[in-house]
């Protein structure tokens, strides 16, 4: 077994527009103070990363680990959350995700589709010239306006809609493949890759595409009342990320797993920060060291309530806390003795 590696913490929701959060050294530093160890970094952040220069230029990353790395934290891995999205976005959502492209893409669908394919591939050449192992990004969605069938949803349209989501998805999971990184998709309500039955559908039809993976983040189940710790037994193979994230679901008479339409503090379910929520992370670290994950633990501060400044302060020692060194020799060692061929044959009785 191997010992999970953190605390880390992923930048986006940190960034701002007044120090320390508002550039890539002093957030950095910020970071370490704190206690963590590792910063994942949004790439739609200008002042933490030109990611089309990463993806042609070495030694730019090599400059970029360098600065990360004399503030005390070094970089996990890197998100194309926002741009992962608009590879495939349905047009009754066109107006909400423009925003997410570069303004002379706003209006123009198919070239900001365009624009989001590139930069993923872009976004596999940077990680490998930082070193990265894996990367993370939303799948987007084709279907998600049918999640609740009715009307009833035509004969073959989940088949079509997932066939279209991995033609356009393959030529980027064969850009990582290159670049020998792994793709991990967040499993998000919003997006067609939202739980298990939906990303096996998409492994199924990307032909188990080998660097299609999974970030694991609990909280995104626990407000679908999905068994997030069967999750893991289940999907353990495919898990190459983790976002720590606390969350709780409290229905009431008037409002369950939809919302109502409610602000997220007034919401059954609603996300928390580390501790404040109903997450059994001390099980969730126990599977994930029993199956072997290696990779970071990195803090997602999500919270209606919490000021993030206190969540971030909070997590960092939450998640070094919940960090199992894994032991190297099992605990009844000492009770055992020599043997050879000899003894087992005995033993069976041969």
């Amino acid at each position: 077994m191997r010992t999970i590696q953190g605390p880390a913490i992923f930048l986006a929701q940190f960034m701002g527009d007044t120090a320390p959060f508002n550039s890539l050294e002093t957030i950095c530093t910020w970071a370490a103070d704190l206690g963590y160890t590792g910063v994942q970094i949004p790439t739609w952040d200008s002042r933490l990363i030109d990611l089309p220069t990463a993806a042609e230029s070495k030694t730019y990353c090599d400059d970029l680990r360098g600065r990360v790395e004399a503030c005390g934290v070094q970089i996990t891995e890197l998100s194309t959350h926002l741009q992962g999205q608009l590879v495939a976005v349905h047009p009754a959502y066109d107006g909400m995700f423009d925003a997410f492209a570069p303004e002379a893409l706003h209006g123009k669908p198919q070239a900001r589709t365009e624009w989001a394919v590139q930069t993923l591939k872009q976004a596999a050449k940077a990680s490998a010239h930082l070193g990265l192992k894996a990367h993370v990004t939303f799948s987007g969605a084709l279907i998600w306006h049918t999640v609740y069938p009715w009307p009833q949803r035509p004969k073959g349209l989940v088949e079509a809609a997932f066939k279209e989501l991995a033609s356009r998805w393959t030529p980027i999971l064969d850009a990582f493949d290159a670049a020998g990184v792994d793709l991990c998709y967040e499993i998000h309500p919003g997006e067609d890759l939202h739980d298990g039955v939906t990303f096996e559908r998409f492994l199924a039809a990307t032909g188990n595409h080998p660097r299609c993976h999974i970030l694991y983040d609990p909280s995104h189940f626990v407000l679908q009342q999905l068994d997030y710790l069967q999750y893991l037994d289940f999907y353990h193979e495919r898990i190459k990320m983790f976002h720590v994230k606390d969350a709780e679901f409290r229905p009431n008479g008037r409002s369950g797993v939809y919302g109502g339409y409610q602000n997220w503090a007034d919401r059954p379910g609603r996300f928390r920060s580390l501790g404040d929520g109903q997450v059994d992370f001390k099980s969730i670290f126990s599977k994930l060291a029993q199956y072997d994950f290696d990779g970071w633990a990195v803090l997602e501060w999500e919270c209606c309530i919490k000021d993030a400044a206190q969540g971030a302060r909070e997590g960092a020692p939450f998640i070094r806390d919940h960090i199992i060194t894994v032991t190297e020799k099992a605990f009844d060692d000492f009770a055992g003795g020599a043997t050879d061929d000899a003894l087992l044959k005995r033993i069976i009785g041969g």
